[in-house]
C-alpha cells in the first residue's frame, strides 16, 4: 500500500485488554484515534456506546498496545533487492506487530552520507507501512578507517551508528568515534566480536564445531571487544550500546559496567534465547547466524540477563538472505536469519516460561528501544502517532517458511511450534495488517 493524503477515519478500538509497558497499564478498556493521533484511551472511554460517525474495531478482549519497535533491522534496499526491499520488509514487519523498524547501514550504497539517509527516509513514508529510522554508519564504506561526517547524518535522520554486522575494530577509531559522538550525545553502537580472533569461524567453538569439522568462533570474541569497548567509553565518556550480545561472559562484564554506573546498553535477539548450537545439526545453513548460536549455558545466561536487566532490549536481528546464498555447503553459507514475523511470538516464550512478565517483556521491544533512540514510538500518550499492536498471546500456529510474508525465506524458526499472533497492526491510524 502507499500512503494517501486521506486521513483515516476517526476510529474507537473497544473491548481490548490495554496495555502501555512504559506506565504498567494493564486494563480493560478502549482507545479512540482521530486521524493519525490517538485522542483519548483508558478503561471507562465508551462506557456508554460508541458516538455516531465514529469506526468501530472489536479487539474482541485481545491485548492493544503500542506497536512493537526492532531497532536491529537489515532492509537490503538499496542495492540488495534480490534479498529483500523497503516494501517487503514494511509489510513483513506489519505481520509482526512492528511500527517502527531502525535500519542497518550495510545497504549498497552505505549510508554513510546524506543522500541515502534521506532516500530511506522519503521510500518508506511513499510507502506507508512500518516506520523505518536509518543509522549512520561510524566509518565511510563500513571500512573502519575515516570516521563519517556523523554530524551531518544526525542532523538528516540518523538515530545512531555503528558499522552494522562489521565491529570497529580499530581500537584508535573506535576511539575518536566514541569521543566525537559524546560531543554531540550521538549512541554508538557496536557489533561484540574480535575479528583477528573470529577469524573465518562459522559455527561457535567447542565439540559441536569439532563434531561437524567447521572453525569455530570462540566466545571471548565477543567479551573481548566488549572488554575494549568498556575502556575506552571510560576513557572518553559518552553512551555506548552492543548488539546481539550472546555469551555468559560477555553479559557478566556488562553487568559489572552497569553496576559501575556506565552509560552502557545492550540488546539480544530471539534467536540467543530460544535456540543453541545444536540447532545448527546436520548443517542446517538456517541457522547459520552472526554471532553464532551458543552453547546451552549461554542460551541461559542470556535469559538470566534479560531476567535482571542485563540486557535492555530484544531485537529482531532481521537479515534476510536469498536461496542461493543459503543453499551452499556451510562454510560457503551467508550469515544470517529472518526475524520480523517471529520476534513477537518468539519474546512470547519467555512469558510462557516465567522468565518475564507480559508486561516486562512487551518494554523490551516497545518504550526501551524508543526511548534509548528517542524515537516518538512504543507508548500509548494522548496526542501521539497512533501505532498500534492487537495481538492474541495464545494463538498457536506452526512456523512456516512458506507462509512467511519476507521475501527472503531464511528463518531458524522453520518448523518450530509457538503462540501469540499479530490480529491487526496500525501504523498513523491506518491498519496495515489485519489477521
Amino acid at each position: 500500500m502507499a500512503v494517501t493524503d486521506i486521513p483515516p477515519p476517526p476510529t474507537a478500538y473497544v473491548n481490548a485488554r490495554l496495555m502501555d509497558p512504559a506506565t504498567g497499564l494493564d486494563a480493560p478498556g478502549a482507545l479512540y484515534a482521530e486521524g493519525e493521533s490517538i485522542a483519548d484511551f483508558g478503561p471507562g472511554l465508551f462506557a456508554d456506546g460508541v458516538p455516531d460517525g465514529i469506526e468501530v474495531v472489536d479487539c474482541e478482549g485481545y491485548i492493544l498496545c503500542p506497536g512493537l519497535v526492532d531497532m536491529r533491522v537489515q532492509l537490503r534496499e538499496p542495492g540488495e533487492e534480490h534479498k529483500g526491499t523497503l516494501a517487503s520488509a514494511g509489510r513483513a514487519a506489519a505481520a509482526g506487530g512492528i511500527t517502527t523498524m531502525v535500519c542497518l547501514p550495510n545497504t549498497l550504497p552505505v549510508i554513510d552520507d546524506v543522500s541515502v539517509v534521506e532516500f530511506v527516509a522519503r521510500r518508506a513514508r511513499l510507502l506507508g507501512l512500518a516506520k523505518v529510522y536509518p543509522y549512520g554508519a561510524v566509518t565511510k564504506g563500513l571500512e573502519g578507517k575515516e570516521l563519517a561526517e556523523m554530524g551531518l547524518l544526525a542532523e538528516s535522520g540518523a538515530v545512531a551508528f555503528t558499522d552494522g554486522t562489521k565491529p570497529v575494530a580499530d581500537t584508535a577509531t573506535m576511539r575518536r568515534a566514541l569521543q566525537y559522538a559524546a560531543t554531540f550525545d550521538l549512541l554508538i553502537v557496536q557489533h561484540p566480536e574480535e575479528p583477528g580472533l573470529a577469524g573465518e569461524g562459522v559455527v561457535n567453538a567447542g565439540a559441536m564445531a569439532t563434531r561437524l569439522g567447521l572453525v569455530g568462533i570462540p566466545t571471548q570474541a565477543e567479551v573481548m571487544m566488549i572488554e575494549r569497548d568498556l575502556r575506552l567509553l571510560e576513557l572518553t565518556g559518552g553512551r555506548l550500546h552492543f548488539g546481539h550480545v550472546t555469551t555468559g561472559a560477555a553479559i557478566d562484564v556488562i553487568r559489572q559496567a552497569k553496576a559501575r554506573g556506565m552509560q552502557v546498553t545492550c540488546d539480544t535477539a530471539p534467536f540467543y534465547f530460544s535456540l543453541n548450537e545444536l540447532a545448527v545439526g546436520d548443517y542446517r545453513t538456517f541457522s547459520k547466524l552472526s554471532p553464532p548460536l551458543r552453547a546451552e549455558e549461554d542460551r541461559l545466561a542470556v535469559i538470566e540477563g534479560l531476567r535482571d536487566g542485563t540486557i535492555d532490549i530484544i531485537a529482531s536481528d532481521h537479515a534476510p538472505e536469498d536461496e542461493e546464498a543459503k543453499r551452499l555447503p556451510f562454510g560457503q553459507a551467508a550469515f544470517g536469519g529472518i526475524g520480523l514475523e517471529t520476534l513477537l511470538p518468539i519474546s512470547l516464550e519467555l512469558v510462557r516460561n516465567g522468565h518475564l512478565t507480559l508486561i516486562e517483556m512487551l518494554r523490551l521491544i516497545t518504550c526501551v528501544p524508543a526511548d534509548l533512540l528517542g524515537l516518538r514510538a512504543g507508548r500509548l500518550v494522548r496526542g501521539a502517532p497512533a501505532d498500534l499492536l492487537i495481538f492474541d498471546p495464545d494463538k498457536p500456529w506452526k512456523i512456516d517458511r512458506d507462509d512467511m510474508i519476507s521475501k527472503s525465506k531464511n528463518s531458524p524458526f522453520d518448523g518450530h511450534l509457538t503462540q501469540g499472533r499479530p490480529r491487526r497492526t496500525v501504523v498513523d491510524g491506518r491498519t496495515v495488517y489485519q489477521f
